[in-house]
């Protein structure tokens, strides 16, 4: 059985309201929380909303942007702007994570007590690219579709770059691992073992106290392999240092 919760088809707009007396325009994502309230990415209205249930009523509230003005700012309530959101997805306490179409960003809308608060996690408003990366490090090319895991790790459908994109918290990045040192005609190397992406500086000291940068390392699948060119260092302590 098919019913409609709220807006009334055929009838576009932004107003807040219960059941069809709320408006939406073009609502192009939505994900569902443990308590039953529906969350919207209103791509025509450039806004998130939420759907309540309230006894067998519906209704929305905007929790995020302004309809009718379109960008890319942090902020809370009504001060954030989106541009063209296309999906959203819920963690398991309540954090909305949200793919910014227009912005080429994935943003995060945390409840704060009865406020929203936008932060922007992943990309840069109006760059496109494919670059794997730390926060405005990152880069998409028109991110259409969002999921969160309960571990807190993000994935993200790149609609223009053609990919499946992942992106971790910052506290739960794996450290690189170095693999036992061998030596060859004369060489010293080792392996190193990481989250493919991650760009890793291979430094060495003599005395530990003093450290160069003797190479980088952009680490892909598997082992990646460093092999130090230049012996004449002599007798060296190394290490790896992500950048």
């Amino acid at each position: 059985m098919v019913t409609t919760l709220a807006g009334l088809a055929g009838s576009p707009g932004s107003a807040n309201g219960t059941n069809s007396a709320a408006r939406f325009n073009g609502p192009n994502g939505m994900a569902v929380d443990s308590a039953g309230n529906v969350y919207v990415a209103d791509f025509g209205n450039d806004t998130i909303r939420e759907i309540t249930p309230v006894g067998t009523n519906w209704v929305v509230t905007t929790l995020a942007g302004l309809a009718g003005h379109i960008g890319s700012a942090d902020g809370t309530n009504n001060a954030a702007r989106f541009a063209a959101p296309s999906a959203v997805a819920v963690d398991s306490v309540g954090n909305l994570y949200v793919t910014d179409n227009g912005d080429y960003t994935v943003r995060k809308v945390t409840p704060v007590g009865t406020n929203w608060v936008v932060t922007t996690v992943a990309g840069l408003p109006g760059y496109i690219a494919e670059i794997d990366g730390t926060g405005s490090a990152a880069r998409f090319n028109s991110p259409v579709g969002v999921a969160v895991d309960m571990a807190g790790s993000v994935y993200v459908a790149d609609w223009g770059n053609s990919t499946i994109r992942k992106g971790f918290p910052a506290n739960s990045v794996p450290t690189p691992m170095l693999q036992p040192p061998s030596l060859s005609a004369g060489q010293f190397g080792f392996g190193i073992t990481g989250l493919p992406g991650l760009a890793v500086n291979i430094e060495s000291s003599g005395d530990l106290s003093i450290w160069q940068v003797v190479g980088t390392c952009l680490l892909e699948g598997g082992t990646n392999s460093f092999v130090n060119p230049n012996p004449s260092l002599g007798a060296q302590f190394y290490r790896a240092h992500v950048r």
